[in-house]
């Protein structure tokens, strides 16, 4: 996984200094920063463990100030260097946002509800049982998804209530 792809696409750095090379004391510092913010409560386990990868592979300041950006400790401290005359100052790096996870259960009603078109409707009764489990598991977490559980949950209970007219069709016009 690239430093690129977890987060927005980080700018190129408007200066010398955060495209200096880091070292292993840089590195751990940044580390340092993100173990208390993990320690506090500040990052889940999972960012903890995406943002201590980067910064393991993390080569510039640039780099491992982004990664810490958005914590209150701070960005990690970077050398200090008068800018040349008439070259530009340093613009400040990004806050981190990672972005966010969608509910697996989202897209699996999603999906069943749309294998329900050309199926004619044999994922109807997975897609809103997938869908209402999903929607329970939205309301406590801060994942995205609630629009494909809807369209899960509705493409499904129109494939149910689809299958119910037809058996009901059948038991009464059927039985001549």
């Amino acid at each position: 996984m690239s430093m690129q792809s977890w987060g927005p696409q980080q700018p190129q750095p408007y200066s010398g200094q955060s495209a200096m090379r880091a070292g292993h004391t840089d590195r751990e510092r940044a580390v340092d920063v993100l173990k208390a913010a993990y320690a506090e409560g500040r990052l889940s386990a999972d960012e903890y463990g995406v943002r201590f990868d980067a910064a393991q592979r993390a080569k510039t300041y640039g780099q491992l100030a982004y990664l810490v950006s958005d914590l209150p400790v701070g960005p990690v401290v970077m050398p200090m260097a008068a800018p040349a005359f008439g070259a530009p100052m340093m613009a400040p790096p990004p806050v981190f946002a990672p972005r966010p996870r969608h509910n697996p259960l989202a897209v699996t009603s999603l999906v069943l509800g749309l294998l329900c078109i050309p199926s004619f409707g044999l994922f109807g009764i997975p897609a809103v049982v997938t869908g209402h489990v999903a929607k329970s598991q939205l309301c406590r977490s801060d994942e995205q998804g609630d629009g494909m559980a809807v369209a899960g949950l509705v493409l499904g209970w129109l494939s149910v209530g689809g299958w119910a007219l037809l058996i009901l069709a059948g038991l009464l016009f059927g039985g001549h």
